[in-house]
């Protein structure tokens, strides 16, 4: 099995949506495009990605978000060296389809004293709807591994909560470690390095919005 020495996960550059949450009315989620500064951002996280991989081949797996596409397309990898797929499975969270803002608020309201990883958004989906579609691609990534001319690099382009959950599924972390992390900032990325002892470690933790609160011992 050819593991990847490092698996990179990157939010997509400053949208539209992040811009002004009116647009969510009149415009579909996958449709909007990045800003001005979330195109400056994708460019700089491209020029430390080129950094990073060098001359290496790389696996990248794109959200078929709009504003993923624009953030890979930014990157400017080199071509030759790039093998690339639309992912579904690493999409958004579906918080229904044209999205009132007031009552998308309160929705958030809710969620928050709900909890995030089981409040469903209506007409949409919870966080365990994203951790179980994360997890199914996960087994399809693993399955990729088996190829023996497989990238030593891996390259995810996503969205803030699907890295979360994707951390969350791969390193075994609890609901509660999962309700107390914030998601990165547009542009931003976390790296699974493979380490000399066959695992893989987090190049640098999530922030924290709060301390966890389990309901009891895992582990």
């Amino acid at each position: 099995m050819a593991r990847p020495r490092r698996i990179v996960l990157v939010r997509h550059g400053e949208s539209e949506g992040n811009a002004d949450d009116t647009v969510y009315e009149r415009e579909p989620d996958h449709a909007l495009r990045l800003t001005a500064t979330g195109w400056d951002q994708a460019e700089a996280t491209g020029a430390r990605l080129r950094e990073l991989f060098g001359r290496e081949p790389v696996s990248v797996y794109v959200s078929p978000y709009r504003r993923t596409h624009e953030t890979f397309r930014a990157f400017d990898l080199d071509p030759e060296r790039v093998r690339i797929r639309e992912e579904p499975r690493l999409r958004e969270q579906d918080w229904g389809n044209w999205q009132d803002r007031e009552d998308v608020r309160l929705q958030k309201a809710y969620r928050d004293a709900y909890g995030h990883f089981f409040y469903r958004f209506a007409q949409g989906e919870s966080g365990a709807d994203v951790y179980d579609r994360v997890g199914a691609f996960l087994e399809s990534l693993y399955r990729s591994f088996e190829a023996p001319d497989h990238p030593p690099n891996v390259l995810l382009v996503t969205h803030g909560l699907t890295m979360r959950l994707f951390c969350m599924r791969w390193f075994h972390w609890s609901v509660a470690e999962f309700e107390s992390l914030s998601n990165p900032g547009n542009g931003e990325t976390r790296i699974l390095q493979l380490g000399d002892d066959g695992r893989y470690t987090l190049d640098r933790p999530f922030e924290r919005w709060r301390t966890p609160e389990p309901y009891g011992v895992t582990g």
